[in-house]
């Protein structure tokens, strides 16, 4: 007491800190994994040092598509890595990435409005611990889209084009494009150019603008199409070990999602600038072409995800759930958007 008294009572960081260690499922080098570390640096900024977040990348521990498996069993404290990727447990993790096809017309706020006021985040909650009875807790932190087409090594006029190319796809986009026609080869981000580069694959689609510049695609093929519809609305996750989210206290637990969300929309706004300054370097230093994907692609793959979607909704009554949901919010959002907003291409 005495010394409390002379000296004042420690600093918070020095009454103890909790460390988390965390890794991504993506190669350092990427922006993606800059908004693994902007959100640890704010975690511990809004904590005062009582939390630190420690980011790893692709593969320091685990693989990774490993990363899900390594967090329920606390091999790792947590992970920033996408629900997509789980498809071979369960297909319904993809709607919580925003889901192919566009959402039924929603954007990406729509998505997380759906998330935040239309029951998604409970539901998400739910796949992971009752589908599929993993020890984890998932929060929203990543929207990297809307994702462009792809690389290929010529030029695609229709869908005739592509079938038949063996093309880096992943998550349930896979199967789409499997069914009309493609033949798909899964892998991870930083597999993608070494494999191109051996013509083990004629085409990619990775994500698209700042992204494929930093994986170096400008430097194995010319040709860039874009948009996509397979992730035109797509959130990427931080998982955390249901254990270690249970042991933080409540006012940390409230931090990590408050951080979580300021990083989705500080990060995404300046991701959008680095895009349209990639497409000016992929067009003006690498010549490359950037080209408008042919509609009868984007509406081909509407139709056949539909076709899809509605089998896993047959199979899966929690796919359905999660399906109808979405839908039911849509028909109510969808509409009075494209009544109430201005169209901003006009101002454009």
């Amino acid at each position: 007491l005495l010394i409390l008294a002379l000296h004042g009572a420690p600093p918070a960081a020095a009454q103890g800190s909790t460390t988390l260690k965390m890794q991504a499922s993506w190669p350092a080098s990427l922006t993606l994994y800059e908004n693994f570390q902007m959100f640890a640096a704010r975690v511990e900024q809004l904590t005062g040092g009582r939390l630190k977040i420690e980011t790893m990348a692709a593969g320091a521990v685990v693989p990774a598509f490993e990363v899900l498996d390594a967090t329920s069993k606390k091999v790792i404290d947590g992970a920033h890595t996408w629900a997509g990727y789980w498809q071979g447990k369960n297909k319904a993790g993809i709607l919580f990435t925003g889901g192919p096809g566009g959402t039924f017309g929603m954007d990406y706020i729509d998505f997380m409005g759906w998330m935040y006021e239309g029951g998604g985040f409970e539901m998400y909650q739910e796949y992971y611990r009752d589908v599929l009875k993993l020890n984890v807790v998932a929060i929203p932190i990543l929207p990297s889209g809307p994702q462009a087409f792809g690389w290929f090594k010529r030029p695609i006029k229709d869908l005739a084009d592509f079938k038949g190319m063996k093309c880096r796809q992943t998550g349930i986009a896979a199967e789409v494009y499997t069914e009309m026609g493609m033949r798909v080869v899964n892998m991870p981000g930083c597999e993608i150019i070494p494999a191109a580069e051996r013509g083990v694959i004629d085409c990619a689609e990775w994500v698209g603008g700042i992204e494929d510049l930093r994986l170096g695609f400008q430097n194995v093929w010319k040709i860039h199409y874009t948009p996509g519809m397979h992730e035109s609305v797509t959130v990427g996750e931080l998982l955390i070990n249901g254990d270690v989210w249970k042991g933080l206290p409540p006012d940390l637990q409230e931090i990590v999602k408050a951080a979580a969300t300021e990083t989705w929309t500080k990060w995404w706004a300046r991701w959008q600038k680095q895009n349209a300054e990639a497409i000016k370097e992929l067009r003006e230093k690498h010549n490359v072409q950037i080209l408008r994907t042919p509609d009868e692609i984007l509406i081909e793959f509407l139709k056949t995800w539909d076709r899809i979607a509605e089998r896993e909704a047959q199979k899966d009554p929690f796919f359905k759930k999660g399906l109808d949901s979405q839908r039911h919010y849509a028909g109510l959002v969808v509409p009075a958007k494209r009544f109430m907003f201005p169209p901003y291409e006009f101002a454009a």
